[in-house]
Parts: C-alpha cells; sequence; structure tokens
C-alpha cells in the first residue's frame, strides 16, 4: 500500500518535531508544508530532508496541486479552528496538535463540521501515546473497582516566549495531558470540579503557575491534580506521578518507568495490551491507520473535547471560587459555537444536537 500523502501546516518549533516524525514515518509521504510566513515553509521542507518540496500559504490550494490524502494542523491553538475547518471542507481528514481548538465552543463546531463533511478529526494528546500509561490503566483495571486517583506534578521549565506571558499557564498548557490521562485510565468521565490556582512569589512566569484541582467523575470516582511548573528540586516526570485506590489495593506510576500494583502485599500482574506507539509518532501512526481502515482512533475529535472541557472548568473554578458543573460549561460552548458559527450546515448539526455530551459519545470515523 502506498504511503500516505500530507500536507503540513505549520513549520515552527513544534512543526520541525513534526516534520521529523513524518520523515521517519514510511507510512506517511510529505508532499507540501503551507505557512503564513513562505521562509519558514521553505525552511521546513529543508528541515524533513527535501528543500525542493512544494510550499505555500493557502492550505486549499497546495493540498489541490499536490494530491495530498490528509493535512497536518501543526499550528498555534488560535489557528486550529480555521485552519482544520478548511482542511475538512476540502474533503481532507486531519491530525492536529493538541488542543483541538482554542476554546471548546471552537472544538465544538470542529466535531459537528467533522461529522457534516463525514472526515476524521483526531487531536494527537500526544502522552497518551505511551506504553507505560497503557500497563498502569491495567494495574487499575485490576484494583476491584477504583475509588480515587491522583496526579502529583513539579517541574521548573524556563521556556522564555509565550509561555511565559500566558495567563493560567499551567492549566491551559500542561494539565490537559493529566487531565486527558485520567479520563483514559479511569474509563470514565468528569462531572464536576473544584480548583484553586496561584502563582508563587518565585515565579517567572506572569500567569498562574501552580494549581490544585479535584474532579468528581462518573461513579463518585475523585480524580486529584495537584501541579506546578515553578517547583525546582525533587522534580517529577514530564508525565507526573500517579497513585490509584481500589478496593482490592493501590496502583502506581511514577511516569517514567513501569508501573506496579500492590494487592493487599500481592504484586499485581495484570495482562499485557498492544503497543500505541511512542508520543507524536504513535499519534501519527494511529491516524494512518485510521484513515485506511475507518475506525475511530483514540483522540477522534468528540472524544477529545472532554479534555479540554476539563481545563476550561478547573479555570473558571479557579477564577469564580466555586464547584463548577461539567455539563454547564459544555451547554455554555455549545450556545457560544451556535452564535459564533458561519458555516450554515454546522450550525445546523450543532442546533440538532439536543444534548452535548451524547452528541461527543458519536464519534466519526475516516472513510475506508
Amino acid at each position: 500500500m502506498s504511503a500516505l500523502r500530507v500536507v503540513q501546516v505549520g513549520a515552527g518549533g513544534m512543526g520541525r518535531a513534526w516534520l521529523a516524525t513524518v520523515a521517519a514515518d514510511p507510512e506517511v509521504e510529505l508532499v507540501g508544508v503551507v505557512d503564513l510566513d513562505l521562509d519558514a515553509a521553505r525552511a521546513g521542507a529543508a528541515h524533513a530532508g527535501d528543500p525542493t518540496l512544494p510550499v505555500g500559504t493557502d492550505l486549499t490550494a497546495l493540498a489541490a496541486e499536490t494530491g495530498a490524502e490528509a493535512v497536518l494542523d501543526i499550528t498555534v491553538p488560535v489557528a486550529h479552528h480555521p485552519v482544520t475547518m478548511q482542511a475538512l471542507r476540502a474533503g481532507l481528514p486531519v491530525l492536529g496538535e493538541k488542543p483541538a481548538a482554542q476554546t471548546v465552543a471552537e472544538a465544538l463546531s470542529l466535531a459537528a463540521a467533522a461529522e457534516v463533511t463525514g472526515k476524521l478529526f483526531m487531536v494527537s494528546q500526544s502522552r497518551r501515546h505511551n506504553d507505560q500509561l497503557v500497563a498502569f490503566r491495567q494495574h487499575v483495571r485490576g484494583l476491584g473497582g477504583v475509588g480515587g486517583l491522583s496526579t502529583r506534578f513539579a517541574k521548573a521549565p524556563h521556556f522564555g516566549g509565550f509561555r511565559e506571558e500566558m495567563d493560567d499557564v499551567l492549566l491551559l498548557d500542561m494539565a490537559i495531558h493529566a487531565f486527558d490521562s485520567a479520563r483514559y485510565v479511569l474509563e470514565r468521565d468528569p462531572v464536576s470540579v473544584y480548583c484553586e490556582s496561584w502563582n508563587p512569589s518565585w515565579s517567572w512566569y506572569r500567569g498562574d503557575a501552580a494549581a490544585a484541582a479535584v474532579f468528581t467523575f462518573e461513579d463518585d470516582v475523585r480524580y486529584v491534580y495537584d501541579g506546578s511548573w515553578c517547583a525546582p528540586g525533587a522534580e517529577t516526570s514530564w508525565n507526573g506521578d500517579w497513585r490509584a485506590s481500589g478496593a482490592a489495593g493501590t496502583a502506581l506510576w511514577d511516569g517514567d518507568h513501569d508501573p506496579s500494583s500492590d494487592l493487599d502485599g500481592v504484586p499485581g500482574t495484570p495482562g499485557s495490551a498492544p503497543s500505541v506507539g511512542h508520543e507524536i509518532a504513535g499519534a501519527l501512526t494511529s491516524f494512518v491507520r485510521a484513515v485506511r481502515s475507518g475506525t475511530a482512533p483514540d483522540g477522534e475529535v468528540h472524544g477529545n473535547v472532554m479534555s479540554l472541557t476539563m481545563v476550561d472548568a478547573a479555570i473558571a473554578s479557579a477564577r469564580s471560587g466555586r464547584r463548577v458543573v461539567i455539563d454547564e460549561v459544555l451547554e455554555q460552548a455549545h450556545a457560544d459555537a451556535l452564535a459564533a458559527e458561519r458555516d450554515d450546515e454546522v450550525r445546523e448539526r450543532l442546533a440538532s444536537w439536543s444534548s452535548v455530551r451524547h452528541a461527543l459519545g458519536t464519534s466519526v470515523v475516516a472513510p475506508g
């Protein structure tokens, strides 16, 4: 089977990581690079190993010119909605960087657009592609019914640039990985959250770089997130440090090594699970498989919206000082999406959703 022909939009820092990943994957052929800055697009083509690759500033035109079969949206969050919408309307499946969009309302718009066009939109929630996380879920399944899950995250990166000027930098830019993984591990969705965020006196970030949140999940399960991006010394892994408690014991994962579980003094020995690959390379493999098979992958937009909603709900709670109900956030986002939508068919599809939570349970798969 021939390689999947893709155009990549975005050739900045993260874009270069994707270009290298695409170049290393024999199942994918990069046929063009799009960027608002043509010099960046040309540099991206050279970084991918072929400076003669077609480049441009217009996605629709370059995709048609090159015979692209799919689009990689590796732009900044504010561009995710327009770029992905353009690709879907051009009849092309999309693999995009997280978050799905800048807001939950825009993510709902893209979910509706995927339904209208029948094309796959998958979000690369890259840290789900980790075999140790898969193994941790296997251990959690052996706890005889989980009652609580917690993540402790402590790092002290000096990024420079836009992150250090962001509002709610930890919750917006990093916590979504843990929130998404919590949904994966618990195999449940969130119901409500109470969150506090703050910025320690020594922080080099303008926005809040620390947060603590307690989510109530379905079946009255609790998920506790305790994180900081300005915590020098004794740092956790980038995946955080995880603990799950259940009726039969406890499961542990430090984010860097194989997880374990203690079933009342007896080590847990759960069954193995298929590999999901590693980070963005794993996401790319999953996307190609989905496009070719028509199966819905992890990260399909309908399933991914809830992880972004957890972020918005946590921020709303931190700002208001009250417990926030997830469905209230979803319904407000739905109203905002309807008010902002300019595509008649997408607006009609959004209006047909009697329940946002129910609508998000319907994945759109790629054509076979």
